[in-house]
């Protein structure tokens, strides 16, 4: 098998894995990452989000063969301290319900920011549209990405 050199949060990873072998697994079984969570394993739910140099990619259909250089961001390396603007809203709000989804939704969150700081409602159900939140949570999650554009 090769081994594959990669950059995640900021530090370099080895991963000794086939190549088709979705990032989602190598974060969580190899690298104890575990912030990205399995949902649906067709890229449908969003809940293995994670950015590949500032875009958000689901990670459980993403084969760790096509990252090449690129930087991988998990929500574990989203901050330092948890104290991303959109982590923060999220507190604030009391955005999850059972939290499942919320890394997903946070990470799709800060990509969108970043592209677009103000974004419209339009713009955020847009970007958001495919995370799904089986507790139905997504007026504080749309409330929570409104407050965070104000921090940033």
């Amino acid at each position: 098998m090769p081994v594959f050199t990669l950059q995640i949060n900021g530090k370099e990873h080895k991963a000794d894995v086939a190549a088709d072998t979705p990032l989602l697994w190598v974060l969580r079984d190899h690298l104890g990452l575990l912030g990205a969570k399995y949902g649906c394993g067709i890229a449908q739910c969003g809940a293995c989000t994670v950015h590949i140099d500032g875009n958000p990619v689901r990670s459980c259909t993403f084969p760790v063969s096509a990252i090449k250089t690129a930087k991988v961001t998990t929500i574990e390396g989203l901050s330092k301290n948890g104290d991303h603007p959109v982590q923060v809203a999220w507190d604030e709000l009391d955005v999850p319900q059972c939290g499942y989804c919320q890394a997903g939704q946070i990470m799709t969150a800060a990509a969108l920011l970043k592209r677009t700081p103000k974004p419209t409602q339009q713009q955020i159900d847009d970007a958001m549209h495919g995370n799904i939140c089986r507790c139905g949570a997504y007026h504080r999650i749309r409330e929570a990405i409104i407050s965070a554009s104000k921090k940033i």
